[in-house]
């Protein structure tokens, strides 16, 4: 069994990992990143041509979809990390949900200063407010989690 100071201490692990993650990515040049994006909307696409032939995309408009959708997922991810990590560290209610919004729209910010030192890219605020939305879900889908299935206090 894992000792509860272990788990605190991984659950923040998880999160700095997850950061490291999301600027690994934010650092890689437009051609990078548009071929990784491509990549997956090539087999998201695949995938829904072979269940639904003959439907018709606009592949910009879907890759656009599929750009948004990571900034959108990467951000409810480390929300819900973060706010794990709050919880093991005994921070509850609606402190912890407040400051794991905060270093979610923090790091979202700085990630898009980040970007306009990245050949090809630069910085959105769209992007942010897309990053806020994520993390802003992630924090419901935890905390209704919790509540629903757990009955535990929020």
């Amino acid at each position: 069994m894992i000792k509860e100071e272990n788990k605190k201490k991984i659950s923040w692990l998880a999160v700095f990992i997850w950061m490291g993650i999301i600027f690994y990515l934010s650092a890689q040049p437009s051609g990078e990143s548009s071929n990784l994006s491509s990549g997956i909307s090539d087999f998201v696409l695949h995938i829904i041509n072979t269940i639904f032939k003959g439907l018709d995309f606009n592949i910009d408009e879907f890759h656009f979809i599929i750009r948004k959708s990571a900034h959108f997922t990467a951000y409810f991810i480390l929300a819900t990390l973060t706010l794990n990590a709050l919880r093991r560290s005994q921070v509850y209610g609606h402190k912890s949900i407040m400051i794991a919004l905060v270093i979610s729209i923090i790091y979202a910010a700085s990630d898009e200063f980040h970007q306009s030192f990245v050949p090809g890219r630069g910085p959105a605020i769209k992007d942010v407010f897309i990053d806020t939305s994520g993390a802003m879900t992630g924090l419901l889908v935890y905390m209704v989690s919790l509540k629903l299935l757990f009955k535990r206090r929020i």
